[in-house]
């Protein structure tokens, strides 16, 4: 069923339900297994290995907030049918992404941030006014945010600590994920950006993980 079989009321009611379950401190069901769930030992790591790496896994749970708010907006605009059922298939892939960070946070001892539902909400915005300029726009949107993602998994591999299996191994999957999610963007036809949006949205999302590391 598509979005047009929906009235207004029924498709503000369905992003409630998505935004309640998305920000829901209730565990999320995967689809796939977490790459750390065969891990050998738990690492031992020192209070502030431990906190400075539940920092930085906040910092992957919110971004997939946001993916999943982006997603959900744009796909609640989008004009294609076959624009609108990627964008439902790719934020259905993010909901193993967000449940093994939070998982991952859980474990570290810390909780995921306070400012996701700030940050759901402009992503959710962004993706709906990308979905209304045009179909390309919105997958180039798609394929600019994922490449800035894959840029701050690479970051997070080098900061986190060596010891830290679990994240390392949740990172390096998502990684795998979020470039192929890029490259299937892209070849669906969406449109490059110049070089003044991207650092425009290279500031939020320093902006999102300065406040998501810390709280």
């Amino acid at each position: 069923m598509s979005n047009k079989d929906f009235s207004s009321i029924d498709l503000l009611i369905l992003n409630l339900d998505r935004a309640v379950r998305t920000l829901s401190q209730d565990k999320r069901t995967p689809s796939r297994e977490s790459p750390a769930a065969h891990a050998c030992h738990e690492s031992n790591l020192s209070d502030v290995e431990k906190k400075h790496a539940a920092g930085l896994m906040r910092v992957n749970h919110t971004g997939e907030v946001m993916a999943q708010a982006l997603y959900q907006g744009q796909a609640l605009t989008a004009k294609l049918t076959s624009v609108r059922s990627d964008m439902e298939k790719a934020a259905e892939e993010e909901i193993d992404h967000l449940s093994w960070c939070e998982d991952r946070v859980k474990e570290l001892g810390e909780s995921t941030s306070l400012t996701n539902p700030l940050w759901y909400g402009v992503s959710f915005g962004v993706g709906a006014m990308a979905g209304l300029v045009g179909d390309k726009v919105s997958l180039g949107f798609v394929s600019a945010i994922e490449d800035q993602v894959c840029e701050h998994l690479e970051s997070h591999l080098e900061k986190l600590p060596m010891q830290d299996e679990k994240s390392r191994l949740i990172v390096e999957q998502m990684l795998q994920d979020e470039a192929r999610h890029s490259e299937t963007a892209k070849a669906a036809g969406g449109v490059i950006f110049p070089e003044p949006v991207k650092k425009g949205m290279s500031m939020l999302s320093r902006l999102m993980t300065q406040t998501s590391y810390r709280f």
